[in-house]
């Protein structure tokens, strides 16, 4: 339970990001195949809002559509890998993956979008959601090294709203969600 809401809080955050263009990064790489480029990074990005805007007027997700988006978001991360969008589409791909227990791609998007974009502004919240597939029992189950997430963005990201969130996590793990309700009924007392 609570892992879905966190969840479903990070993609209204990201939905509702700035969707600003980089026209050097869409251009290519030094000028190369600029015209290609761009062309295809434009297909691909269009590919990827549109599937986008499909799961957000869904009131259940649809494999079939989520399976799709996972295609578009992947394609242009990787295709247009310069372009400032890419690393929130790789964050998506990981939602939509986690969403239709594709624990497997979940975690490919994330260790990429982690690994490829260090200076991604929202990379605390990659890592919180790494942190929290490896925490749950039903997907990775390792709560050392979600742990060990959870403490990156304390040290690395302490003024960020993840470092709080990854604060309650280390707290909270090993705990059912009905060991994690009492405690929270009981600080509210």
């Amino acid at each position: 339970m609570k892992k879905i809401v966190l969840s479903l809080v990070l993609l209204t955050l990201l939905v509702s990001c700035n969707n600003k263009n980089n026209a050097e990064n869409e251009n290519g790489e030094n000028g190369k195949n600029k015209g290609a480029y761009f062309s295809d990074c434009k297909k691909l990005k269009s590919q990827a809002f549109y599937m986008d805007s499909i799961l957000f007027t869904q009131m259940e997700l649809d494999t079939v559509s989520a399976q799709k988006a996972i295609i578009a978001f992947t394609e242009f991360a990787n295709y247009c890998q310069s372009d400032s969008l890419s690393a929130i589409f790789l964050v998506k791909t990981a939602q939509v993956a986690r969403a239709i227990n594709n624990i497997p791609q979940a975690k490919m998007a994330l260790d990429k979008c982690i690994e490829d974009y260090p200076n991604f502004k929202e990379r605390p919240a990659a890592l919180f959601l790494l942190g929290q597939l490896y925490d749950d029992h039903n997907y990775m189950n390792d709560e050392n090294e979600a742990k060990r997430l959870y403490q990156k963005i304390i040290d690395d990201y302490p003024k960020s709203e993840w470092a709080m969130s990854a604060k309650g996590a280390i707290a909270f793990i090993g705990k059912s969600d009905e060991e994690i309700t009492k405690i929270i009924i009981n600080q509210k007392k």
